[in-house]
């Protein structure tokens, strides 16, 4: 959303060291891995080496029963000490995208951060960032957090939001609310599993609920696995209403985007605004940012604040 943001431009963001479980993955330079099976990220760029290599991480609960072929994970792996790597290679933060349903993976990786010294990015509905006593621990250690649960550049989450928001200024009431997802990548395989999936609704639900000031009948999270879409997911919205005179009033969208890469140029934004904490000494959660880039943050504020937060952060107005 920003081609430069503060100091720092796209280009500026460097990778240095990854963690995965797929054995097709492991031991290569990043640049090579993220073409390996199952990604089908659209191609937009060549990459060139990095130079970064991607590690044997610990697989914990980060592969679900139903998926160890599909990662081409074993349980049998040798793992590495995530912290060691992150000291030996001198990063700034890592950032944790394993899979939904990932709550032990993602506490270790968070600690991991904070014995090597890095910031966190949480994208994944696991929460550290919103979480009081993980919040603490980063702000005791001197190092900044956000996160939780990444939103997309235009999303499911941001439209909801929005056309919700939208509803309840021109005041018209919301009777009822449901966002149907179907995707064909393997985050909708691993979601099809529903004891993934409490940590997912909730944040999604509480990112469209939050804006509205009473309760509503809301029914929000993936839908079903579509192995044909691929990357692309499809969402379907429906909020239905009561306008004057008490008459109703119904609003449908849909929604079609390539997944990782509507996710992927936020955290790009997300990188740079936790490295300018870092630069300035901030330590804790980054309020702006991650209200204005996750569906989980600490605090939920309406998106143009959220927004306005991160403009101020970046012109050095605002401390977090």
């Amino acid at each position: 959303m920003h081609a430069r943001f503060g100091d720092y431009h796209i280009r500026d963001v460097k990778f240095v060291a990854a963690f995965e479980v797929n054995q097709q993955k492991i031991g290569k330079d990043l640049a090579d891995a993220i073409w390996a099976p199952p990604n089908c990220c659209a191609k937009f760029s060549d990459v060139p080496k990095t130079g970064a290599k991607v590690y044997a991480g610990p697989i914990s609960d980060g592969v679900a029963p139903h998926m160890f072929e599909a990662f081409h994970a074993d349980k049998s792996i040798e793992t590495v000490d995530v912290a060691q790597i992150l000291k030996e290679s001198d990063a700034d933060m890592l950032v944790n995208y394993l899979p939904v349903g990932s709550a032990k993976g993602t506490q270790i990786y968070a600690q991991a951060a904070l014995d090597a010294d890095c910031a966190f990015v949480n994208c994944i509905p696991e929460f550290i960032c919103s979480v009081p006593v993980w919040a603490k621990k980063f702000e005791k250690a001197g190092l900044p957090v956000a996160g939780d649960d990444i939103k997309s550049q235009v999303g499911a989450t941001i439209v909801h939001r929005v056309l919700a928001r939208l509803f309840y200024d021109r005041g018209v009431k919301i009777d009822s609310t449901y966002q149907l997802n179907i995707g064909g990548n393997t985050d909708f395989l691993n979601m099809t599993v529903e004891n993934r999936l409490k940590t997912k609704r909730v944040s999604k639900t509480q990112a469209v609920q939050s804006l509205i000031p009473y309760d509503m009948p809301t029914r929000i999270g993936p839908s079903d696995y579509v192995p044909f879409l691929e990357d692309h997911k499809v969402c379907y919205i429906r909020i239905n209403g009561k306008a004057f005179g008490d008459l109703p009033l119904v609003m449908d969208a849909k929604l079609l985007v390539n997944d990782s890469p509507n996710s992927g140029g936020v955290v790009i934004d997300v990188v740079r605004a936790v490295k300018i904490a870092l630069d300035r000494g901030i330590s804790g959660p980054l309020l702006g940012i991650s209200s204005y880039s996750f569906k989980h943050p600490p605090q939920q504020v309406p998106d143009d604040q959220a927004h306005q937060w991160v403009e101020d952060f970046i012109a050095g107005k605002k401390d977090r």
